[in-house]
């Protein structure tokens, strides 16, 4: 466990140094976007696409991972909504917290956290269940989260608008260009390469800094009071049913003779264990839904998050 500890405690560590300049006004809350900006748009996508073109293509075309995945976060989706929409909860903030229990936190923290841990292997499953969160899962919370009439537009409105989200994300194309690049053997001109890897090396430490940054502004903003038990059982479900149920689904797959190898599925469930994704937060925003309980459940999922996820690396590993 404390090797495991030495390991995870870093990346942890730049989340809460982002929060504490954030909450201190040492990073101001109008640079916060800028970070965003920075680390979406230059630097994760050109960390996703050096893993992509180093990764063999049949690792990023994995049916059987990304099979197990969207299962796994459509009985998610599903169950956080049955057991979250109540009177004072309508489909629209069912939906988002649905997103924010099966949407872990991939891209920001995931992907450098697991090649620290697992080596630069895991970074194909990584990037599979990033796509099938991205086009699917979210796309589904999305349609769902209209069907109460909440807002001013409808499902085809929303879906619309989702898809077109994901055209203007650089991470899917980046993913693409790293999968053709693997497929083809292709070699970045050197001068080209180096300043590629100058961007994605800056990826990992300014992701999780802006994550905290990002946490510590919305805490920062929230005016009205949320009852815990809106926020704190859909958090314990992100970090514990989530992995469980990844690791029973993945392990009767094997059984049943699909082709998932252990160690895919220990990618799977570790991801899996990761806080919620902080970018739901601005969708939900978006939307219209309460992104007061939305950032509340990333906020404790990501705080309780270095315990169980130390704790889910330490067993599996």
């Amino acid at each position: 466990m404390l090797s495991v500890l030495l390991i995870t405690f870093p990346f942890f560590a730049l989340v809460l140094c982002g929060y504490l300049a954030a909450r201190r006004g040492v990073l101001p809350q109008p640079a916060i976007p800028g970070l965003n900006a920075f680390v979406l748009y230059f630097a994760l996508p050109c960390m996703l696409y050096r893993f992509g073109a180093s990764t063999p293509i049949g690792q990023l075309l994995d049916p059987a991972v990304a099979g197990v995945y969207g299962v796994c976060a459509l009985i998610m989706v599903g169950g956080t909504v049955a057991f979250t929409r109540r009177a004072h909860i309508g489909w629209n903030d069912a939906a988002f917290g649905a997103l924010v229990a099966a949407f872990p936190n991939t891209g920001f923290m995931g992907v450098p956290l697991l090649v620290a841990l697992l080596g630069a292997q895991s970074a194909g499953p990584a990037i599979v269940t990033i796509v099938v969160d991205m086009v699917i899962t979210s796309s589904l919370c999305i349609a769902l989260s209209r069907l109460d009439g909440a807002g001013t537009h409808g499902v085809g409105v929303a879906l619309k608008s989702a898809f077109k989200g994901m055209a203007t994300n650089p991470m899917p194309w980046s993913i693409a260009l790293g999968a053709l690049a693997s497929a083809l053997q292709f070699q970045l001109p050197g001068p080209v390469d180096k300043t590629v890897a100058m961007l994605a090396d800056a990826a990992s430490p300014v992701a999780l800094f802006t994550i905290g940054a990002v946490l510590a502004r919305s805490q920062m903003n929230q005016h009205e009071q949320v009852p815990a038990r809106d926020y704190v059982p859909v958090a314990l479900a992100k970090l514990l049913v989530h992995p469980l149920l990844v690791w029973a689904v993945g392990t009767a797959a094997m059984a049943l003779g699909v082709p998932l190898t252990p160690f895919a599925l220990t990618v799977l469930v570790l991801l899996s264990a990761l806080p919620s994704a902080s970018n739901v937060s601005l969708l939900a925003e978006k939307f219209g839904a309460n992104n007061g309980r939305v950032a509340r459940i990333i906020l404790v999922s990501t705080a309780l998050a270095f315990v169980s996820f130390s704790a889910a690396v330490a067993l599996l590993t």
